[in-house]
């Protein structure tokens, strides 16, 4: 994994546990609040993985019951080990296996970032959550500005709060920030769109983050 993408997704558990004015921050806060949300990924960690498990046992059940059940195996003899018999549909099971995977997936990808923040050697992912929560407690209202100005109409206390944080965090990086491509930082947002946000999300986020880029000149 990147260490910049890692970084994107910190930084928004960061902004969800925001609960006051972001200038009453100060940069011990945003130390204690990286770890509070690592913690927050090595826990949802744990629970995807119990998850995981529980829908492999019940898959495993599922297969054991139908095989036993099978007329062939019920004309063996009592103690005769089970033939393995045909299963008649792959639709339950694909989607089954599906859960499973998008479960391991996402587990995989929590305890990536974790393991980037608190080795000593990808500092790089920590103080790149820092610089963006210092750009965002320096620059809050321009970047809160640009969402305003773009959002058509909507008063951006009525946004929903992860769409608001995904596009600040990206404003922040393509105007106060170096070193990221804008093309990154546009598919990185709305891929965190998709991932934590609405169905409708992606496109809202996309199309403000357009307007953002043409106003500003970035290119």
């Amino acid at each position: 994994m990147q260490a910049r993408r890692a970084s994107r997704e910190l930084a928004l558990i960061l902004f969800s546990q925001l609960d006051k004015k972001i200038t009453e921050y100060s940069e011990k806060d945003f130390d204690d609040i990286i770890l509070k949300s690592i913690r927050v990924l090595s826990n949802n960690s744990t629970d995807e993985l119990k998850t995981a498990v529980g829908s492999l046992i019940d898959i495993k059940d599922y297969i054991d019951t139908y095989e036993a059940d099978d007329q062939s195996n019920l004309e063996r003899p009592i103690g005769a080990k089970n033939k393995p018999v045909p299963i008649p549909t792959t639709l339950d099971m694909s989607d089954k296996i599906t859960t499973i995977l998008d479960i391991v997936e996402k587990t995989v990808f929590a305890l990536e970032i974790a393991e980037f923040a608190v080795l000593e050697s990808q500092n790089e992912v920590k103080s790149y959550v820092i610089e963006i929560a210092r750009a965002f407690k320096e620059h809050h209202d321009k970047v809160d500005e640009q969402i305003q100005k773009f959002s058509k109409g909507w008063d951006i206390n009525r946004l929903v709060k992860m769409d608001k944080d995904i596009l600040r965090i990206a404003i922040i990086e393509l105007l106060y920030t170096k070193g990221a491509p804008m093309k990154v930082i546009v598919d990185e947002a709305l891929e965190l769109a998709k991932k934590y946000s609405t169905e409708d999300s992606a496109a809202f986020v996309n199309g403000i983050l357009a307007k953002v880029i043409i106003e500003n000149g970035i290119g």
